[in-house]
């Protein structure tokens, strides 16, 4: 007989909406609005967004969530960790307790350069590289006082971006990683094979899709990150150059129970609504979904 697939854990992120840390990035939904359109799509559990963006009194943002039927999966903190580690430890502490008492399960660590924005960096000379090692060590060893998992997220435009810079991540922390399937296509790593190759080290697994041409023009040079988001850079899953299928095949044959969170990072402008970025996240649940076998995708369950 063969046994059912596992239920993915599938949660939504405030980023599908526009919602994002980065000053000017575009026009910001308000929660309820957003909350509520994760709500009637169906989802039941979802990352916080940005800092400041939900109330900052724990039971007030439980109290918020739960209006709409979601729980909290955790939140995504960038922090300069090659510099200041004072300051670092300091707000990464504060948030691991903020979030600890909301609910959360994971903190989602990127290592920022310092600038405000993705699209330009600087890399790390070897004291730094140290230093983020150090650090992230250190935010992992804090937060797990408040009984929450870290995981260090690369990103574009952050410290951890490019293949070689992840493979360096790896191999030099025991700290886990974010599988982020299209920042690690665009910054130029193959995500199926870190998935099948790093697979004992995901703790979490953001899944994007991506158009390969645009993350293309990203990594020559030829058009900022941002610029490439706002032509379309993530689309919904299935529509893109990413085989979520065989991701999702590896890490759950892997073992992975960890939270599959649907995250297609997207900018609005002044007037726009809810409506088209919630339009793109019922396409990805869609593609998911029990009754769909896209791409060889086995029937997948909600929970």
């Amino acid at each position: 007989m063969i046994e059912p697939p596992h239920p993915l854990r599938i949660a939504a992120a405030p980023i599908s909406w526009g919602v994002c840390e980065v000053p000017g990035w575009g026009h910001v939904l308000d929660a309820h609005t957003v909350l509520a359109e994760m709500s009637a799509l169906g989802f039941t559990a979802t990352e916080f967004g940005p800092p400041g963006y939900l109330p900052e009194d724990p039971g007030a943002r439980r109290a918020m969530l739960a209006r709409y039927g979601l729980t909290a999966v955790g939140g995504f903190l960038a922090l300069p960790l090659h510099d200041d580690r004072d300051r670092v430890l300091d707000i990464a502490g504060r948030t691991a307790a903020l979030y600890a008492a909301a609910g959360a399960e994971v903190l989602v660590l990127a290592a920022a350069t310092g600038t405000p924005g993705y699209d330009s960096r600087v890399p790390l000379d070897a004291a730094g590289w140290r230093s983020l090692l150090d650090a992230a060590a250190a935010v992992r060893d804090l937060a797990g006082v408040h009984g929450l998992r870290v995981v260090l997220h690369p990103h574009v435009g952050t410290h951890v971006e490019t293949a070689a810079e992840v493979e360096r991540f790896l191999a030099g922390s025991d700290v886990d990683l974010c599988l982020d399937t299209g920042h690690l296509l665009v910054g130029g790593a193959d995500p199926v094979a870190l998935a099948r190759r790093w697979a004992d080290r995901i703790g979490h697994l953001h899944l994007k899709d991506v158009r390969r041409d645009l993350a293309d023009e990203i990594r020559c040079g030829r058009i900022e990150y941002s610029r490439a988001v706002r032509r379309g850079l993530y689309p919904p899953l299935g529509a893109g150059d990413v085989d979520i299928a065989a991701i999702v095949a590896a890490t759950e044959a892997a073992g992975y129970r960890g939270w599959y969170v649907i995250e297609q990072d997207t900018t609005l402008s002044p007037g726009d609504t809810a409506s088209g970025p919630s339009r793109d996240a019922e396409r990805s649940l869609r593609y998911l979904s029990p009754d769909r076998r896209h791409r060889g995708l086995r029937p997948l369950e909600y929970r």
